[in-house]
């Protein structure tokens, strides 16, 4: 036998050791957000901060807007006891306050609730955008 053909018969006896490919771009392909969310998941000090600051977004929209309501609903008696000559309108055939309390009073709820879930909706539309983008 000669070397180049006991080169070769060794080489077939052998198995192929496989190559294997390493590609940088396989790092870039892991859930960014993977790291976000475990610290909500686990409740860590930054994830409970994030949960915290949502709350805390979302009580302030409630407080504002209930403010809203407490002024405008509330402020009607006020007025009422300061300009008797409001009160004594008759409007339509009916006393200022009961068409304001009694019937106008469910329209400006109504778009106060339709306002507040908006705003919530957003905040929390916000809250997830924030901890599903990738970090930098």
């Amino acid at each position: 036998m000669t070397e180049a053909s006991g080169a070769a018969e060794a080489a077939a006896q052998v198995p192929a050791q496989r190559r294997v490919r390493i590609v940088l771009g396989d790092l870039a392909r892991t859930d960014p957000t993977a790291h976000t969310r475990s610290e909500l998941q686990e409740q860590s000090a930054v994830g409970e901060a994030l949960v915290r600051g949502l709350v805390r977004t979302q009580l302030g929209i409630a407080v504002r807007l209930a403010t809203v309501v407490a002024v405008g609903l509330g402020g009607l008696p006020l007025l009422f006891a300061v300009a008797p000559t409001v009160a004594r309108a008759r409007p339509f055939g009916v006393a200022l306050p009961w068409l304001l309390l009694g019937v106008l009073a469910y329209p400006f709820l109504y778009g106060v609730g339709w306002v507040y879930v908006r705003l919530a909706e957003r905040t929390e539309r916000d809250f997830a955008e924030l901890v599903e983008r990738p970090e930098k």
